[in-house]
């Protein structure tokens, strides 16, 4: 990975973006962008809209969101402690213990989650998972007053944690559910706007899909694009205690895992598979039975419906602070979504036979 792309995924994950508050994540795409897209626009729900080659045909609209999970402030006691609610799809069991930033007016204010130690609670208590509004965030306050001087209700809060590497090409971060897939279609839309396009090509870093696919729901419509591609992340299976036989076999550095199923046209799943075939690229694919629960739904859906593909990047360890990845699957999906770009034209029939 080139040294300017390395730069712009850590800024990107590194940077705050729960749910309804990935503005300042969205700067940092607008930026990035704005060096080789033939037009950048922020739509009213937030989403970034860059384009290559916009009056080509067929439009294709490539989508990876930006929002992450996190919390938010609910209610901040007398006693000056903080109590919070989910942002998404969080796991109770890993809060507890947890550093977190509470993104205030006046910047990020550190705190920690409290619970009751393990000394002073009752044994079977011990075996449960304390929900939500049993749990506290402590900044430090003495009292309501002073916190209230720091952080408000309706403040966003995000794990304390940023971008590192592990051994070899993986790498660990939170939120790389799913900002790595807005610098994904971000790059691909790169290395497609140095290449001879027939086709417009919309990359689309979408909002809030931790909430309901909704800036994936808006942008479809506005964008009108007659075939599109969601990048997500999906389940690496290559690790101790997951079914395969249930889930698949996903490996990290195994290449970008395409899908078959319902909310996939097999004509541009068909058309992946040639890309990655012709570049070398490897990938891994899976079955999809049902709903993919990704953009690529929201998109299938759009108007009088879409030509829809889902390209996704294995990862370990799924909404937690500490999700893993391997680089050189977000080189590999970017550059098959550029070549797969690159190899559209108006000739281009999606109807299924």
């Amino acid at each position: 990975m080139r040294d300017q792309s390395m730069a712009f995924l850590q800024q990107l994950v590194d940077t705050p973006s729960p749910s309804g508050f990935e503005q300042p994540a969205q700067r940092v795409v607008r930026e990035y962008v704005s060096g080789f897209a033939d037009e950048v626009r922020t739509d009213v729900m937030g989403n970034v809209i860059a384009a290559v080659n916009p009056g080509g045909k067929p439009r294709v609209m490539l989508a990876g969101h930006c929002d992450e999970i996190g919390f938010m402030v609910r209610y901040i006691g007398d006693d000056g402690f903080i109590h919070f609610a989910p942002i998404g799809g969080v796991d109770a069991h890993l809060v507890p213990g947890q550093r977190v930033y509470i993104h205030g007016r006046g910047g990020p204010v550190l705190g920690v989650v409290g619970k009751k130690a393990i000394h002073l609670m009752e044994p079977e208590d011990r075996k449960k998972v304390l929900k939500f509004h049993q749990q506290w965030i402590d900044i430090g306050a003495k009292d309501r007053k002073q916190a209230e001087k720091l952080v408000a209700v309706g403040d966003p809060v995000t794990f304390a944690v940023g971008f590192a590497r592990l051994q070899g090409d993986l790498a660990v971060a939170r939120g790389f559910d799913d900002k790595m897939g807005a610098f994904v279609v971000m790059e691909a839309l790169r290395i497609a706007s140095r290449r001879k396009l027939k086709c417009a090509l919309v990359a689309v870093s979408t909002v809030q899909e931790e909430i309901g696919l909704r800036g994936a729901t808006t942008s479809a419509f506005s964008v009108a694009p007659e075939v599109a591609v969601a990048v997500d992340v999906t389940h690496g299976t290559d690790h101790p205690d997951v079914d395969k036989k249930r889930f698949g076999e996903v490996k990290l550095g195994g290449g970008p895992v395409l899908h078959r199923g319902a909310n996939m046209n097999p004509v541009v799943t068909e058309r992946l598979v040639k890309a990655a075939a012709a570049k070398k690229i490897p990938y891994q694919m899976l079955g999809v039975p049902g709903a993919s629960g990704t953009d690529a739904w929201a998109m299938q859906l759009s108007r009088g419906g879409v030509a829809t593909g889902l390209v996704s990047v294995p990862l370990r360890y799924m909404h937690t602070p500490v999700e893993v990845l391997n680089l050189k699957d977000l080189t590999a999906a970017a550059e098959l979504l550029a070549a797969f770009a690159a190899g559209l034209d108006e000739s281009v029939n999606f109807i299924p036979e």
